[in-house]
């Protein structure tokens, strides 16, 4: 017998076949309607599959080896440059590591502060850990 898959397996296995590190939830808004992937989402962070990092954006977690906690399974950095990539906002080279890189600083970039060209209006990060953004 054939059974349907559920909106959690399909979820899933979207999640498992994407290169992507990072989700928005309209990522699955074609899986079923906004309320029904804000539940399987939800499940799934309570699950410690994926990691909430913002409103409506997920990350694929991993365990950390040093704590044992879930943690991403790339850099916050990585995670809010993905995640721009998605909503189409343009990052550029920021302030102190345009100063690093020419020489008039020895202050290396943390690389949480992200120079984009545009608004952006999102609080990205867990566990207390946020990136902040900079117009450029």
């Amino acid at each position: 017998m054939n059974r349907r898959e559920t909106m959690e397996e399909r979820v899933r296995l979207r999640i498992a076949r994407s290169k992507s590190d990072v989700f928005l939830r309209g990522d699955f808004e074609n899986i079923g309607g906004y309320d029904q992937i804000g539940r399987v989402l939800r499940g799934l962070v309570r699950k410690d599959e994926l990691l909430k990092v913002g409103y409506g954006l997920y990350a694929k977690t991993d365990v950390s080896p040093l704590s044992g906690k879930i943690i991403p399974r790339v850099s916050l950095p990585e995670i809010a440059g993905q995640t721009l990539r998605k909503l189409k906002v343009r990052q550029v080279i920021s302030d102190a590591e345009r100063a690093y890189n020419e020489g008039g600083s020895t202050q290396v970039p943390t690389g949480r502060v992200i120079a984009v060209e545009g608004r952006i209006s999102r609080k990205i990060g867990y566990d207390g850990k946020y990136v902040t953004f900079e117009r450029a």
